[in-house]
């Protein structure tokens, strides 16, 4: 390896090998994707932190964090990317920067001047113009907890709890972050895939290009993508909303129960069907034309494996009862198969479970495949630590001697160089000093107050302790292959266990030991954005946490407004009739409050339980991955060997539900097509137009459903009636019991 760093413009001209797999050295960075898309010249010259920044920057947090929110309790929800605003600033940052005075101004009583306009609107303020906007269109999830206590179980919260609860959660992902950035962000292997995306629309909106005879520039490719999808939306979006999900079989078959369990793309297998809308390609699982190829037949082996191998033959043979259930669903059921009456088992007054209700009624069932996935999340969990020990516990050790020691690092990639001789990286203490100020107040939050939100102050630490434990293993599964197995289900599972009939104990669990987790990842996937578009680290932080805190605080008061202001707010059975405030996500938030802190996994995954054998998948999953990595050190030279990654394919059908088999056909259909064919057959296409056809794709599909509900949706405009106004898939007996006997509304009894 060699070291060859010339003077140049910028330091632009830092010169830096890499040793690649097959010992050819390249001149950039060993991942081929990142070479063909990320620049490696930088202008260290260009102003940031501009006035424009934190005008525009401001702006788009606050909009993007309220609008979300307050559509986000709506029964048809709308959500807006940060896609959007990226695209929305670049006219505006232009127009101020032709305006807006040029003269230096005095700040009251200060020796501080600053200016309005400090030139033409640049590339790095466009970057943290969209970090920004990226806290405000990320959600808090904490806020969910706020809207079960307030809107389903009715009790008094105190705001100051709340708020701490909402903001402690958000933060904590900083210390994380700060701890792992030099594995997940410094090293080049560790590339960030979704990032690419939008380093490609970036440099699409500002670099200056010379258009090649019979072709287009990417401005003008992108311009030309964004305008076929906004104006093609009105079909699915409006007039054809069945486009999105087509089931033939149920066509044919109107009146078989099988038949349409076997056909619908929503509701079953969907043998034979498809979808004509990118919401239905990219809705649930992100864009494939953003994650890689190797990725995509991961995830589609493992989905192919146990929704079309394995469940068939666990409903068909009737496990756990499985026919007397909806084939596909997220919701609970008892032993007659009807759907879970809650409140015969929760005692109002204790808050907690009611033993006696308990067991004169039934025990908790769940449909096959949601039962499934359970288990399949226990696997993803331990074959994530098997996978990252075995393919990278080398690396990562190597690199944590290197931080630890003076010895100069010989495995930084281009960009990595040029950020070092550019800029001065965040200083370590300033994550310590925010990881532990978040720890004490998470601690006073939950203590306090009356201990309100019922987790005892161990239940921060060990939430802590999961999250750290799990940030560097995932963070290294998410870096490389655009997907982030989840703790959810583990840290639901380990408090029910330890403290159960706690529900607002499972769920604050749930949160911080989840959600700082995937914050951090978050962060530290914005870092290796900047770190990519050359943007100096200091303030990259420092517009991380302002929009983190403001966009938190945003998207808290207004939840705290509506939760206090709308009449019956979430409660279906009170809304007048056509009232939007239906809360659908909060309902499902708060029956796994119940589920994992009032029943409990002691009463569904051990003896007293359904579902004790779904514990072995723990060993299942820490295993699997060995004989992968036996067979990669036996065939060096087979190189798909180490491809083949256990964590992704158990975590295959995680998203099902709300992700349906429809979104899994069309998903690695498009992501085949453009990721291997396309990839290799046209290879300088695919450089300069796969990542801009993803994010125009996007654009044109947000900022039409934008427009369609605030224009007809929102006046109740639905479109014109007729059969193709559905949005499911016409296939209505997919979702009926198959055992004999069970008496389910609109479903024949066999």
């Amino acid at each position: 390896m060699t070291d060859n760093a010339e003077g140049g413009h910028g330091g632009s001209k830092v010169q830096t090998k890499i040793n690649i797999s097959d010992g050819e050295e390249i001149n950039d960075n060993p991942i081929e994707e990142v070479r063909l898309t990320v620049s490696t010249t930088d202008d260290p010259s260009q102003p940031v932190l501009t006035f424009r920044t934190w005008v525009l920057g401001l702006f788009s947090c606050v909009l993007l964090a309220f609008v979300n929110m307050f559509f986000g309790y709506r029964q048809n929800q709308l959500w807006v990317s940060s896609v959007s605003a990226q695209i929305v600033v670049l006219p505006l940052g232009k127009l101020m920067a032709a305006t807006l005075p040029t003269k230096p101004v005095k700040v009251p009583f200060t020796s501080w001047t600053f200016s309005m306009n400090p030139g033409p609107f640049n590339l790095k303020e466009h970057v943290l113009i969209t970090i920004f906007a990226n806290s405000g269109a990320g959600g808090v999830y904490a806020v969910n907890i706020v809207t079960i206590v307030k809107a389903f179980y009715h009790r008094n919260l105190n705001p100051v709890a709340a708020f701490l609860l909402t903001q402690t959660t958000q933060m904590l992902g900083y210390g994380w972050a700060g701890i792992f950035r030099t594995y997940l962000v410094d090293s080049p292997y560790m590339w960030w895939p979704a990032n690419l995306v939008q380093v490609s629309l970036f440099r699409a909106l500002h670099e200056k290009e010379k258009r090649s005879k019979g072709g287009n520039t990417r401005l003008q490719f992108f311009v030309l993508i964004f305008i076929c999808s906004f104006a093609y939306y009105i079909v699915p979006g409006y007039f054809f909303p069945s486009i999105s999900a087509i089931s033939f079989v149920c066509l044919i078959w109107k009146n078989s129960v099988i038949a349409q369990q076997l056909g619908s793309g929503i509701k079953g297998f969907g043998l034979g069907s498809f979808g004509l809308d990118w919401s239905t390609v990219a809705g649930f699982l992100g864009s494939p034309l953003a994650s890689p190829g190797f990725a995509i037949v991961n995830i589609l082996f493992g989905f192919v494996f146990f929704f079309y191998i394995v469940t068939p033959i666990l409903y068909w043979s009737n496990a756990y009862d499985a026919r007397k259930f909806p084939l596909i669903s997220a919701h609970t059921f008892d032993s007659m198969g009807n759907t879970y009456n809650i409140s015969r088992v929760l005692d109002e007054k204790t808050f907690a479970l009611d033993h006696e209700g308990y067991n004169n009624y039934s025990k908790l069932y769940l449909s096959i495949l949601f039962a499934l996935n359970y288990g399949l999340s226990f696997a993803t969990l331990t074959a994530t630590i098997s996978h990252v020990v075995l393919f990278h516990g080398k690396t990562v050790w190597k690199m944590w001697k290197k931080t630890t020691s003076t010895v100069k690092d010989q495995t930084a990639d281009i960009h990595t160089r040029i950020m070092k001789k550019n800029y001065d990286v965040v200083p370590q203490w300033w994550f310590h000093l925010i990881l532990v100020s978040m720890v004490a107040l998470s601690i006073y939050a939950c203590e306090g107050f009356g201990k309100q939100l019922q987790l005892p102050w161990w239940g921060i630490l060990m939430a802590c302790a999961i999250a750290l434990f799990f940030t560097l293993p995932i963070g290294i599964i998410q870096a490389t292959t655009n997907m982030q197995p989840g703790l959810n289900v583990i840290t639901e599972l380990i408090i029910g266990y330890i403290y159960p009939g706690k529900p607002l104990a499972n769920v604050a669990f749930k949160t911080y030991g989840y959600i700082s987790m995937a914050q951090a990842l978050g962060f530290l996937g914005d870092f290796k954005l900047g770190h990519y578009m050359k943007i100096p680290p200091k303030s990259m932080f420092i517009v991380q946490l302002v929009g983190t805190l403001v966009a938190s605080s945003v998207t808290f008061g207004t939840a705290w407004w509506l939760l206090s202001t709308v009449p019956h707010i979430c409660d279906t059975s009170l809304l007048p009739e056509g009232s939007p405030w239906t809360c659908p996500g909060d309902d499902v938030f708060y029956n796994a409050s119940i589920i994992w802190g009032v029943v409990g996994p002691g009463r569904m995954f051990t003896k007293q339980g359904i579902y004790p054998e779904l514990n072995w998948f723990f060993l299942i999953g820490l295993l699997a991955p060995v004989p992968v990595w036996i067979l990669s050190r036996i065939f060096p030279d087979k190189k798909w060997i180490k491809y083949i990654n256990m964590p992704i394919i158990f975590a295959a059908t995680g998203g099902m539900p709300p992700a349906r088999s429809v979104n899994y056909i069309m998903w690695g259909a498009v992501g085949i097509y453009f990721n291997f064919y396309v990839y290799n057959k046209y290879k300088g296409w695919w450089a300069k137009h796969n990542y801009i056809l993803s994010a125009a794709l996007d654009a044109g599909l947000a900022f039409m459903g934008i427009l369609l509900y605030f224009a007809l949706q929102s006046k109740e405009i639905w479109g014109p009636t007729w059969w193709g106004l559905e949005t499911g898939d016409h296939c209505p007996l997919a979702t009926c019991p198959t055992a004999p006997g069970v008496v389910v509304k609109g479903c024949p009894v066999l």
